[in-house]
């Protein structure tokens, strides 16, 4: 059967419409992968260029390592750290006001040569200043101890007094008995009612590292380690 010359017009127009629409599928493609290519070469030379980067400032970072390790105290292995900790944090939580009521002692995390010890604290009391001060003087023990996942809301039936919960964690590193800190013993405290009230701009004074004793102080309620 032959084919009018309007049929082979439209059959060739049908072939030409099939062959581009193949072709520009192809090209689609093509040009998704490279794009794709594109940014994962990106990504590489960005990843490449900050790796020279940090290599070329290991030294600024093995200074800046060397001078926090410095502050770190060294507990020999397997000693137990709770005491140690909880003792700075009632110590400064007795002297500036904050009444601690539930707290209890995590599990020990260690992350190369470092060892963390998280204190939760679920429930605490104190003033805004009190609790200000507190806080500049937990921050204040430079690396060994920081203070994250902080709550803070007013108390409903007290006016001025503030309620919460935080997480402190306390850095220090593990080593041989010989090369194990000794706990100072802390300085004397003095007396709430002849303290005079220190002024919101006045640096607190850095805790000093309490003597072993794990009784919490009058009123807080300890959880056992986990």
């Amino acid at each position: 059967m032959s084919m009018t010359k309007r049929e082979k017009v439209l059959a060739a127009a049908t072939v030409l419409v099939v062959a581009f629409g193949l072709a520009g599928t192809q090209a689609r493609s093509r040009v998704e992968a490279i794009r794709e290519k594109s940014a994962t070469a990106a990504a590489l030379a960005d990843r490449i260029r900050m790796q020279r980067e940090l290599i070329g400032a290991a030294a600024d970072w093995a200074a800046r390592y060397d001078g926090v390790k410095d502050q770190m105290p060294v507990f020999e292995r397997g000693k137990q750290v709770d005491t140690y900790w909880l003792n700075i944090m009632d110590l400064a939580a007795e002297q500036y006001g904050v009444k601690i009521r539930n707290r209890s002692a995590k599990q020990e995390t260690v992350m190369s040569d470092v060892c963390e010890f998280p204190i939760e604290v679920r429930e605490w009391e104190a003033t805004l200043e009190a609790f200000v001060k507190f806080v500049h003087a937990i921050q204040s023990e430079g690396a060994m101890l920081d203070m994250r996942e902080m709550r803070v809301a007013p108390l409903s039936n007290r006016p001025g007094i503030l309620k919460g919960s935080f997480v402190l964690y306390c850095a220090y590193m593990r080593g041989d008995a010989a090369q194990t800190t000794p706990a100072a013993s802390p300085a004397p405290m003095p007396e709430a009612h002849a303290a005079p009230a220190p002024s919101l701009d006045a640096e607190p004074p850095r805790l000093a590292a309490p003597a072993a004793s794990n009784t919490p102080p009058e009123g807080v309620e300890q959880e056992p380690a986990k």
